[in-house]
């Protein structure tokens, strides 16, 4: 009996000692970084952008199950949700939409919460949402606009656990936020600022995702590339934390084309990072650039990059990491109103 006793003991302090948190500077954050794959990235986007979506447009059945999906991902992933319970959905209600006959809908919401600096939230944004069908029932199945963005996080949310669980835990909260409502007019993405979940005087930045799975029009010769937008608007300290981690690790070509302020196209208003920057939340916009298949029922998973998408996700993941676990926030030294002065 006081062998087995022993035994016991020796067996729990192992398993105690196997879950004490380590030294987050001590993590080969690359060995997380490459369980991202494009295998993986695949599987869900030919899920996420299949068929049964119906095109996921806001409020209706599709977009509905892609809900689903996305928290059933979660709960396999054990990444619970802030909402408490098995509550993964903050609802968005029809009369956020100011035109259109729009059904209410929902964000989904999952997070990991910070060992040492949990007040301290970093959002991960993409929407899920997309066009649905036309009058013809083609099915528009949005593949790289935004299931490429949307596939993304889940995997960025599985790095991320994948470190936790061999004891390496962020120092800040990670949000992992899937908006609603952006064909609409950026609405889920609004509706979440006007009503954050976490306070946005905590919210030290947002890393948003869409559309990343492609090679954008004229950039057929341009190699591994991802057009960044927004990164140096707000906060110079920020920018320059995403060109040391890509010259780091990645080496991609950080092309910021449309990151110029009289850039025609305006993709910096055009995207769901945009309503965080109105707060004077730093952001990066990660984007591939429109294609021919833009907003076409010809936006299917067979055409997606997936590769690309991979290295483009892991710099998204290697990003998140580096704002999530330096000793500081980004620093806002360009603020859009004098309110962000007192941030």
């Amino acid at each position: 009996m006081k062998k087995i006793v022993m035994l016991t003991l020796a067996v729990s302090l192992v398993a105690c000692k196997a879950q004490q948190p380590k030294n987050i500077e001590d993590a080969n954050v690359m060995e997380y970084a490459n369980t991202i794959t494009p295998s993986e990235l695949k599987t869900h986007l030919y899920t996420f952008a299949s068929d049964e979506f119906q095109g996921r447009e806001t409020g209706e059945p599709g977009q509905k199950l892609a809900a689903e999906y996305l928290k059933k991902e979660y709960k396999a992933l054990d990444i619970p949700t802030p909402l408490g319970e098995d509550d993964y959905f903050q609802e968005v209600p029809s009369s956020a939409f100011s035109r259109g006959n729009v059904k209410d809908t929902e964000n989904v919401v999952a997070f990991i919460k910070g060992s040492s600096l949990p007040e301290e939230v970093l959002v991960i944004s993409s929407h899920y949402d997309h066009v649905g069908m036309d009058d013809e029932g083609n099915i528009y199945n949005g593949a790289d606009d935004d299931g490429s963005g949307t596939v993304s996080i889940l995997e960025i949310a599985e790095a991320f656990k994948k470190a936790i669980e061999d004891g390496y835990h962020p120092k800040r909260t990670i949000l992992f936020l899937n908006v609603t409502g952006e064909e609409k007019g950026l609405i889920g993405s609004k509706w979440y600022t006007d009503h954050p979940i976490f306070p946005l005087a905590q919210t030290v930045a947002n890393l948003n995702i869409d559309m990343i799975g492609r090679i954008g029009e004229g950039k057929e010769d341009a190699g591994d590339y991802v057009y960044l937008i927004g990164s140096d608007k707000l906060s110079t300290e920020l920018h320059e934390l995403s060109e040391e981690v890509n010259n780091k690790y990645t080496n991609l070509e950080l092309d910021y084309t449309y990151n110029d302020e009289n850039d025609p196209n305006r993709f910096y208003y055009r995207s769901d990072h945009y309503n965080f920057a109105k707060n004077d939340i730093p952001i990066i916009f990660y984007f591939n650039g429109v294609h021919e298949d833009y907003h076409r029922p010809t936006d299917t998973p067979d055409k997606i990059n997936y590769e690309l998408l991979a290295k483009r996700a892991k710099l998204v993941f290697l990003t998140a990491w580096e704002i999530a676990n330096r000793e500081s926030r980004p620093f806002v030294d360009k603020p859009t109103s004098d309110q962000a002065s007192t941030r």
